[in-house]
């Protein structure tokens, strides 16, 4: 069903070279952080084509300088990350860093899970048009069975590139190692490992905006980190997209009448200070240095597969009750998002009247990403456009955070183009 046809393009020079280029995705770099502070200072980092004010001289310079170098015989990158999770165990996620042929939804080889907008790309496809080249991955989920086979292959191999990315503690991404394998594309392993994606769909986990751009610029292939599904749920590779909220009635005001709806049921957890996750449809708030747990497992089973997510039901329960509607869920004066790593960051934001509660869920299941895509490629096949524009099944807003992330600048691409010019 997907095919996957070689990277081709620039790549870093050496070890050294890869260490100071590596960044984290444009999209996870707030403005005016300290984060953003520290790439741009660093003269050989990748910000400064991703985000920087002159992308085009940036990357000329890096050619030039030969922290780039080219590689245009065509290849795959078996990508290893180890770092230690919010749980304090020792992970080590492997895929593949590949680039596969980029098709439209609805032919269903590489299925989406969110709504995605061409609005939303316009400053990346104007980048992507400028370079000629594809920047950053979409990561990329597969049920082929290729986490065996990609360790099997890196036992006693040397990795091309292993190093230890250095962001001063301003990212997940920061003290993690990384190895990368290359692998000839026309290699025999290469073959084996192309046989088995062939056979199943590719899910877009992260990056629905990327793959979105790829399609809108008539893109023939994009670069893409491919890793099978059952490896994201050993690392326990979702963590729980929370966030804090400012309603139009504050959430003390609101606490009788959340109380009142049938099917849920609220308690003080004074053992607590501040949000945690909790299990599947309890939701932990936090506001007023309280907290609070809403039990939602008395309301009435679904089979919807979208209605059924916690996100959803608080969507679709809670929110009314505190004066929220849809088009305020993008507006930072009622609502920000942050990853489970980062709940004592919503605390500190609660706690300094800046919102007025803080919501975590529990995290939604790699099970329940691929059901909802399926579905929403279903009613796809069976609406047409209509169901691009106005789709049935998607995932709520914020509500999966893949990690850790992927790097940016392992690998930039020079995609090919679907029509001759």
């Amino acid at each position: 069903m997907a095919k996957i046809i070689g990277l081709k393009g620039l790549r870093p020079r050496d070890n050294d070279a890869v260490t100071k280029l590596t960044v984290p995705p444009y999209d996870v770099i707030r403005k005016g952080s300290r984060l953003e502070e520290l790439l741009q200072q660093r003269q050989d980092s990748l910000w400064h084509v991703t985000l920087g004010e002159n992308p085009r001289s940036a990357l000329e310079r890096l050619a030039r300088e030969g922290i780039l170098v080219e590689d245009n015989e065509p290849c795959a990158y078996i990508y290893v990350q180890e770092y230690v999770d919010l749980w304090g165990n020792t992970q080590q996620r492997i895929g593949i860093l590949d680039s596969p042929e980029v098709t439209p939804y609805e032919a269903g080889q590489v299925i989406r899970h969110e709504q995605t907008f061409d609005d939303k790309v316009k400053g990346r496809l104007e980048l992507t048009k400028q370079l000629g080249l594809t920047l950053e991955p979409v990561f990329l989920l597969t049920k082929a069975k290729i986490t065996d086979l990609l360790r099997e292959y890196i036992e006693g191999s040397v990795p091309s590139y292993e190093f230890v990315s250095d962001f001063q503690g301003e990212s997940e991404l920061h003290n993690m190692t990384t190895k990368v394998y290359r692998i000839p594309h026309n290699s025999p392993f290469m073959e084996v490992v192309k046989h088995f994606i062939a056979e199943q769909p590719l899910y877009i986990a992260d990056g629905h905006h990327r793959y979105h751009a790829a399609l809108l610029n008539e893109q023939r292939n994009c670069l893409a980190y491919i890793v099978e599904a059952a490896e994201i749920e050993r690392t326990e590779g979702i963590q729980a997209y929370n966030r804090v909220i400012n309603g139009m009635v504050p959430f003390a005001d609101a606490l009788d009448a959340i109380a009142r709806i049938q099917g849920i049921r609220v308690k003080e957890a004074p053992a607590l200070d501040g949000p945690v996750t909790l299990q599947k449809r309890e939701f932990c708030v936090y506001s007023g240095g309280k907290v609070y747990i809403i039990d939602t497992t008395g309301l009435p089973a679904t089979d919807d597969v979208v209605e059924r997510l916690d996100c959803k039901t608080l969507e679709r329960v809670i929110y009314p009750v505190l004066g929220l509607d849809d088009s305020m869920l993008a507006d930072p004066r009622h609502f920000d998002y942050y990853p489970q790593q980062d709940n004592q960051r919503m605390k500190e934001l609660v706690d300094s009247d800046r919102y007025n509660l803080a919501v975590a869920l529990h995290q939604v299941s790699v099970d329940e990403v691929i059901a909802v895509a399926d579905a929403g490629l279903a009613d796809l096949r069976c609406r047409g456009q209509e169901a691009l524009t106005v789709p049935r099944f998607i995932m709520p807003r914020k509500s999966t955070f893949f990690a850790p992330k992927i790097l940016s600048g392992l690998f930039v691409l020079r995609h090919e183009m679907r029509y001759a010019a």
